[in-house]
């Protein structure tokens, strides 16, 4: 707790102790006084939707006794204590919150502990503390920044120690997640966010410079990406994106984005924009074409697919559903989006009778013998001494 108190004054300029390093019931109820009553309830409409996404996303145990005395099969537990990292600092983010904790209370998990930075006064944000009480949340932590993941990884005197740890984070959150891998889990190391747009001659330029400039928001280092087929769409959204962002809070901040890795691709042909789409397996992927649903049976590499000119990117962040913790850095090609599947563990099952084991035990024992292991052989043969 020492290193934690010193680093939460050092970075968040809060006085951070023992006696107050864990958010009490009352800030709880504080944070539910304080928030605005119709941001709760989108707090609790966005839960509902994504529980009930989540919700089918869960697996049962399956036992297999079709064979004469023998069963297998695969038990599915949950994971027993899981962490969340919020992040704070220029932003708070309770859908965060929300898409973090769900699946980990749909999967069955007993303990999830979460932590955030403080402000300089030792307070959190009150959105993200109601986000966490609606969600489920076990226990909240005022820490943040690498040294909270490395409490959650080992412990402390306050925070207890965990199995996974999962959430977003700045880069030296996701490089703390990467050094504690193998003392914990991880969900995965999440880079800055990005959106590619999939369109054609019938996209609406406008919706599509809208949908790229809300992802340059996040930060300077956000990618926005337009594939098309069309010379003229790709005109038209730059003249679009030139006059939506004088209207935008975060203008610096997305003009550095763009200039940084915002582009604009022109292709021969559908089939080059979907070679290249699947190539570079963006975070997020709009499809505006005239054939969306065809277009999406041809991709391969993508976090979250959003079909149709009326599926912007931000409802992902927010009401539809599926989890927003999603792979990046083009991870879309052997990773997944968080799911209920990140908080379980599965375990298999054999059970053989005498009976069985003895139609198979000379098969073992020379498959055994074959690899020069022969223990292995003789902890089956002394099963079938005279």
């Amino acid at each position: 707790d020492k290193a934690l108190n010193a680093y939460t004054k050092k970075f968040d300029k809060a006085d951070i102790n023992g006696n107050n390093i864990r958010v009490t019931d009352e800030e709880i109820e504080i944070a539910y006084q304080d928030i605005d009553k119709e941001v709760l309830e989108v707090i609790k409409k966005s839960k509902k939707s994504i529980e009930a996404f989540h919700n089918k996303q869960k697996q049962n145990s399956w036992f297999d006794a079709s064979r004469e005395g023998v069963i297998v099969g695969q038990r599915v537990t949950p994971i027993e204590k899981v962490g969340v990292y919020v992040p704070g600092g220029k932003a708070a983010y309770p859908s965060t919150v929300l898409m973090d904790v769900i699946p980990a209370k749909v999967a069955g998990v007993n303990q999830i502990v979460m932590v955030t930075p403080p402000d300089q006064d030792g307070k959190v944000f009150s959105g993200t503390l109601v986000a966490a009480k609606e969600a489920g949340v076990t226990e909240i932590y005022k820490v943040g920044g690498a040294q909270a993941i490395a409490a959650l990884a080992f412990g402390t005197e306050s925070i207890p120690k965990v199995h996974k740890i999962v959430g977003p984070g700045n880069i030296y959150v996701a490089l703390a997640k990467k050094a504690v891998y193998g003392h914990v889990s991880i969900d995965s190391i999440a880079g800055p966010s990005e959106i590619l747009v999939l369109a054609d001659e019938t996209a609406n330029p406008r919706f599509v410079a809208a949908d790229l400039l809300s992802q340059a928001e996040h930060d300077e280092l956000a990618s926005s990406i337009l594939v098309t087929t069309s010379k003229d769409l790709a005109r038209k959204v730059s003249e679009e994106v030139d006059k939506l962002l004088e209207t935008l809070s975060r203008k610096e901040i997305i003009k550095k984005s763009l200039d940084n890795y915002g582009y604009l691709l022109i292709t021969k042909d559908m089939d080059e924009a979907i070679e290249v789409t699947n190539e570079i397996a963006s975070e997020h992927l709009e499809i505006m074409t005239r054939d969306p649903f065809m277009v999406m049976t041809r991709i391969k590499n993508a976090g979250a697919i959003f079909i149709g000119e009326y599926s912007s990117e931000p409802l992902g962040d927010y009401m539809a559903g599926p989890n927003h913790t999603l792979p990046t850095n083009g991870t879309a090609k052997f990773f997944s989006p968080l799911s209920v599947d990140d908080f379980i563990k599965k375990s298999s099952i054999i059970s053989y009778t005498k009976e069985a084991l003895e139609g198979i035990h000379k098969d073992i024992e020379a498959f055994a013998k074959s690899e020069g292991l022969s223990a292995h052989a003789n902890s089956i043969a002394v099963r079938f001494e005279d």
